[in-house]
């Protein structure tokens, strides 16, 4: 077994929450006459993964730093709410696999997702048990590798013993500057600017790098 902690990303790596998500943007955008043409969920295929601030900002150029905040708090008070009844799709393999790892490794998520993001994922998918920590933005308001830094600190983990798991150029970077090693799930989101060895293109695949 050559790792023992597995910490992993958790949209385009373990779940696809698009179509869940898209409704509740429309939403708040319509409700405040932001948008004249209502999002599609391949229109967030190129925020996937990065803050929601950010894509609220490039979504709504001109709008005020106070108006966006506004709207990121309607936003994530929908996300707790409407995500733990309605839930994501998990991709192929992800439940079996995740609850044989669960027996002989320590499993853990790193995000950049909004505070209770995380939280509404393992209620709608019962995988409490199966996880021993987590960490997001939204709860830290730190950068993804902060808090893959603070996730190992807080459980004592050592760099030889784990790896971070995920499927953009965000996570690959955050890895790397926490000396980690990285697997790439390539069916997700986001795309490499290089060639990486240790890739998947089903999550099941996870099993021959650990």
């Amino acid at each position: 077994m050559k790792y023992k902690n597995l910490i992993f990303d958790l949209d385009g790596t373990l779940w696809d929450s698009r179509a869940t998500i898209i409704k509740i943007w429309n939403d708040v955008l319509n409700k405040h006459q932001l948008i004249q043409q209502e999002l599609k969920p391949d229109d967030m295929n190129q925020y996937m993964g990065l803050l929601a601030h950010d894509i609220l900002k490039d979504m709504l150029p001109g709008v005020s730093d106070q108006q966006i905040q506004e709207l990121l708090s309607e936003v994530v008070a929908r996300e707790k709410e409407v995500l733990g009844i309605q839930g994501g799709i998990l991709y192929p393999g992800v439940e079996e696999t995740l609850k044989s790892l669960a027996n002989t490794h320590n499993l853990f998520i790193v995000s950049n997702c909004q505070d209770g993001y995380i939280e509404a994922f393992l209620e709608y998918y019962q995988f409490r048990t199966l996880f021993v920590d987590f960490e997001s933005h939204g709860r830290t308001q730190k950068s993804k590798a902060e808090n893959i830094q603070l996730l190992m600190e807080r459980n004592g983990l050592s760099i030889e013993d784990s790896v971070y798991i995920g499927d953009t150029q965000t996570d690959y970077d955050s890895a790397s500057s926490n000396n980690l090693p990285f697997i790439f799930c390539e069916y997700g989101f986001g795309k490499l600017s290089h060639q990486h060895e240790a890739q998947i293109s089903v999550f099941s695949d996870l099993k021959k790098y650990i």
